[in-house]
């Protein structure tokens, strides 16, 4: 394997290749247009199909025919993008469709909808939040396995910074274990009416009258409840000894990294908590991390949406402070003067001072 020099959004999809991704739909929408770009330029040469849709709504379309089928397919936008893909996403996730959705937000503005989602219903998507390109490209193809282990989308939530940073990086030959038999697909070779199949959002079956959906949708309920048991991922540092623990992910955590790790130099006991998984948050280790200490800061780059979970995690147990706040540049897509690193480092201190941090 050969470490290259690439942009988050090539390495990605290389990621998405390898890992078996065979169809991709989308429309342009900087950050995400390299990302479509790309696929478009990478998957015919390898057998697969790229579709530039009309809309995101085609695209969310086409990806579900795709997926109906049994291939690894994937789709994506910004949020604005995504917005237009909510009543698919949720129908999608009750139909039990392994959708990978390539979420390049415009910031982190966009957390409440990548967790809570704006469809109907009742329904999740796991969320990984990548650091930096590297973690991308691991992130990328483990959407791909826990969306088929699990048969739920997942969304790899990116920015700006992570589309357009480019690392040296190695993309892995896929060593996912064997994927599951997708004995549910449509895929054209059990002709006849008697034996076809039938993917849908409630939990209709052939040979059956009438709807009752109930049964079916406890069911993708006891799911959800088993994939957050299982499926938290988190990455603490330096909270043993630590007075102040900072929480924040993606991009905004490897600032928040940096300055944690320039304040320990000059003896500040400070510590770091990254959330990978958005959904499901990391609740009993953020918790642990945090056990005895005098405040918990949260460093992200939007008006306080984390900050929620941050809260539930925590319970009252010590004070959760934000020290984040809008901060944007002047095309609206995220790279803002949050991110100058004297200016997080201020802000932590700040929170170690017990100071109120203006947004």
């Amino acid at each position: 394997m050969t470490r290259r020099l690439m942009e988050g959004s090539e390495a990605m999809v290389e990621a998405a290749i390898a890992a078996g991704c065979r169809f991709f739909a989308g429309y342009p929408m900087t950050p995400f247009t390299e990302v479509l770009e790309h696929f478009a330029a990478k998957l015919p040469e390898v057998g697969g199909v790229c579709i530039n849709a009309e809309s995101e709504l085609e695209a969310v379309g086409m990806a579900w025919g795709a997926l109906a089928t049994g291939a690894r397919a994937a789709t994506g936008s910004t949020g604005q993008g995504l917005a237009l893909m909510q009543e698919s996403f949720s129908e999608m996730t009750r139909a039990e469709l392994p959708l990978v959705v390539f979420h390049m937000a415009r910031g982190q503005g966009d957390y409440f909808q990548a967790t809570r989602g704006g469809g109907h219903g009742d329904y999740r998507h796991i969320v990984l939040a990548p650091e930096n390109v590297h973690e991308g490209v691991a992130l990328t193809q483990l959407a791909f396995e826990l969306a088929d282990r699990w048969r739920n989308p997942v969304q790899i939530y990116g920015d700006y910074l992570l589309a357009h940073t480019a690392e040296a990086v190695v993309i892995p030959t896929s060593d996912q274990p064997e994927r599951p038999p997708k004995d549910w697909a449509v895929d054209g070779s059990l002709g006849g009416s008697g034996r076809s199949r039938n993917l849908n959002p409630l939990g209709m079956e052939k040979g059956t009258k009438g709807i009752e959906p109930e049964p079916f949708w406890k069911r993708l309920q006891a799911k959800h409840d088993e994939i957050a048991k299982t499926e938290t991922r988190c990455d603490t540092e330096s909270t043993d000894d630590a007075d102040v623990v900072v929480v924040a992910f993606g991009s905004m955590a490897r600032f928040a990294r940096h300055a944690v790790r320039e304040l320990r130099k000059d003896g500040a006991r400070v510590g770091l908590v990254r959330p990978i998984t958005l959904w499901p948050f990391p609740t009993d280790a953020l918790a642990e991390a945090c056990e005895g200490v005098k405040r918990v800061a949260v460093l992200e780059q939007n008006g306080g949406q984390m900050i929620d979970d941050v809260r539930l995690s925590i319970l009252g147990r010590a004070p959760v402070d934000p020290i984040g706040g809008i901060s944007s540049d002047a095309a609206g897509f995220g790279i803002g003067p949050i991110f100058n690193p004297d200016n997080v480092r201020e802000r932590i201190r700040g929170a170690l001072e017990g100071r109120e941090v203006a947004a």
